[in-house]
């Protein structure tokens, strides 16, 4: 019992950076229809700017800051520059063009910070275990899950309480009817790309604390994918509980079953788990339902 807390419990904190990281393809795809193949270079790239802005000097709070602030700069400049002619042009057009960004990324990630794996040095969290009744949790685990909820609250409000927030979720619920009332579009668009920037840049470097920072992290965006699809393309508490939910299921079969079926079947469960859920709920949890008819 003590081990199966555990690891749900530690599925349960993976699962909150995996939800940061889900958020970012929601907001995209809410707002615009794109879906963002680039979504694991953003993760890398924010994972990075935080990693060099820490080996600095710089407190991991104010750096968490700091990238937020770059983040919001890149994802203007990359949607003025890559995006802002595709409006209105075909879909497919738009997501060829997030596959080119995420070579772009890549090659620049490694071009500037090279392949070798990264660590943050000095350790971010403490080294000793908290101790919450028979259960030892990791100190990084339990930071990360705080840092991830505080982002999570301040987004929901974001989209609940502000004025931006409201034109957001206006645009993506009727571009036309939120053209009428004065919504500018181009400005949605970027700032969907701004948050993108955010959330997988955070994620990615909660994760770089985990296990180490390299290339590799740019996978999270296709790990994270079922996550998206679980909970529903547009639906943010969708991405927030579809996180959770991959995060708990990848966590309890790396505990009970790479033993029996070793090679990294931990990451293969949770595609298998989404192509059988898909066969009853095909939208998502909370996906729009689209019916075309002929």
């Amino acid at each position: 019992m003590e081990l199966f807390l555990m690891t749900l419990v530690t599925g349960i904190m993976v699962g909150g950076i995996y939800a940061l990281i889900a958020l970012g393809w929601v907001v995209i795809y809410k707002c615009s229809g794109v879906l963002n193949l680039a979504m694991g270079e953003l993760t890398l790239i924010g994972a990075y700017l935080t990693w060099w802005i820490y080996g600095s000097g710089i407190p991991f709070i104010l750096c968490v800051f700091l990238t937020i602030i770059i983040g919001i700069i890149l994802g203007i400049v990359t949607e003025r520059i890559f995006l802002d002619r595709l409006i209105g042009q075909p879909l497919l057009s738009v997501i060829m063009v997030t596959v080119g960004l995420s070579f772009f990324f890549r090659g620049t990630a490694m071009f500037i910070w090279g392949p070798s794996t990264k660590t943050f040095h000095p350790a971010v969290f403490p080294q000793e275990p908290i101790h919450v009744g028979m259960l030892s949790i990791t100190p990084v685990f339990f930071w990360s899950f705080l840092v991830v909820i505080a982002l999570l609250i301040a987004l929901v409000a974001f989209f609940k309480y502000t004025r931006w927030g409201l034109s957001m979720q206006a645009t993506a619920d009727d571009e036309t009817a939120a053209l009428s009332l004065g919504v500018s579009v181009r400005f949605v668009y970027a700032a969907s790309w701004s948050i993108a920037f955010i959330t997988a840049g955070i994620g990615g470097a909660l994760l770089a604390n985990i296990n180490g920072l390299n290339i590799t992290i740019s996978h999270m965006g296709l790990i994270v994918l079922p996550a998206v699809i679980f909970g529903g393309l547009n639906s943010i508490p969708g991405a927030i509980v579809g996180g959770i939910v991959i995060g708990i299921l990848e966590n309890m079969t790396g505990t009970y079953l790479t033993q029996l079926v070793p090679g990294g079947i931990k990451t293969i469960v949770p595609f298998i788990f989404l192509v059988v859920f898909m066969m009853f709920k095909p939208y998502g949890l909370w996906g729009w339902e689209r019916i075309e008819r002929v």
